[in-house]
């Protein structure tokens, strides 16, 4: 088994191994005080299971989960749920259906043994801070799904957590609901002073919400790194799909880079440096690929022969999912796909050009 670290690591420290039936996890993290780590993946990717361990709801098989240098998980020792320094905000945001708004954010004080008029005033004091003071005495059901998310992270604040677990906290939201309720958590995670954990599948809310990422796929951390690094340089078609982003896998040379299959991506590569591996990424957004109905003339390196197999609107464009030589996604406004009489099954030519790509060592 995994012993803690002998000096204590401030905020989130965990490094264990848990399985569940034919699925295991393997989680190592850190999340330091004032930070946030996004939690993203696909769906049985590992995300929820990570969350349970952390709450304490599962124990983990081997390793250990520590908190500001207390262990809650380790060798002899399992630190039940009621116990910890955590508040949690889940997808459902659970708000006890008889009670107020105030006394849903009290109860959370009062499982800590806050006594009940203290827990009140305090939870007042919570309520006015999230905008809800009008609210105070409706029950769930009266609210709106904004309002009820604004309840529960106060519930989940209003204790003082040395940890914040935020489990796909506007995945219940309207678009329109959305957007605001981001802005405000935003503003209430940058007050929090302990770490949080995100767990979500939009990489806007990582972006917007999280200074970290922490990518899993079956169980295992594939990528991880500041947001915009993420972003900017995918090392999975997952996370590649998440940030739009075309990406394959290949050999550098002088040209540019070479697919298993043999295909030649032409793109720059003098900002590679000499020691970089010769195995590298390449990736071009979908708005960097023009499309044409006849193979074009011209200077374009990188021309693909293809058919369309799906199209579907996306941020104000029609994105073409086109499979061929290479398997590409393309941005084209609607004016072009009436104009080329672009529909699924008509085959194209893609082109992009080297200056549109990026390579980085995989």
């Amino acid at each position: 088994m995994t012993a803690p670290p002998t000096e204590p690591v401030p905020g989130l420290d965990v490094n264990f191994h848990v399985g569940r039936g034919n699925f295991n996890l393997v989680l190592e993290l850190t999340v330091s005080p004032g930070r946030t780590t996004a939690l993203l993946g696909p769906n049985g990717a590992g995300k929820s299971t990570a969350l349970r361990v952390f709450t304490g709801l599962l124990r983990p098989h081997d390793g250990y989960v520590r908190l500001d240098g207390l262990t809650l998980d380790g060798p002899g020792v399992h630190v039940p749920p009621e116990k910890r320094p955590v508040g949690v905000v889940w997808q459902d945001y659970r708000l006890f259906p008889n009670l107020s708004a105030l006394d849903n954010v009290a109860f959370g004080l009062r499982t800590r043994g806050v006594n009940k008029a203290d827990s009140r005033a305090t939870a007042a004091v919570w309520i006015e801070r999230m905008g809800l003071t009008e609210h105070a005495g409706k029950r769930p059901s009266s609210l709106s799904g904004g309002q009820a998310q604004r309840v529960a992270l106060a519930r989940a604040l209003a204790p003082e957590p040395k940890l914040l677990l935020l489990d796909e906290p506007l995945a219940a939201l309207d678009a329109r609901t959305r957007l605001d309720v981001r802005t405000n958590l935003r503003k209430h995670l940058a007050d929090f002073g302990g770490a949080t954990v995100l767990v979500t599948h939009d990489p806007l809310d990582a972006m917007v919400l999280a200074s970290d990422v922490l990518v899993l796929e079956d169980g295992a951390a594939v990528q991880r790194g500041a947001v915009a690094q993420v972003a900017r340089h995918p090392q999975t078609d997952y996370v590649a799909r998440l940030v739009g982003l075309n990406l394959y896998r290949g050999t550098a040379d002088a040209d540019g880079v070479r697919l298993a299959d043999g295909t030649l991506i032409a793109a720059v590569m003098a900002h590679l440096a000499p020691h970089d591996p010769a195995e590298v990424m390449v990736a071009f957004p979908p708005s960097a690929v023009s499309i044409f109905t006849e193979r074009p003339v011209g200077t374009p390196r990188n021309v693909f022969n293809a058919h369309i197999t799906d199209m579907e609107l996306h941020a104000g464009s029609v994105r073409l999912h086109l499979e061929g030589s290479l398997d590409v996604l393309a941005d084209v406004t609607a004016g072009a796909v009436a104009e080329l009489d672009l529909v699924p099954g008509r085959e194209v030519w893609a082109t992009v050009k080297a200056t549109e790509t990026s390579v980085y060592p995989a």
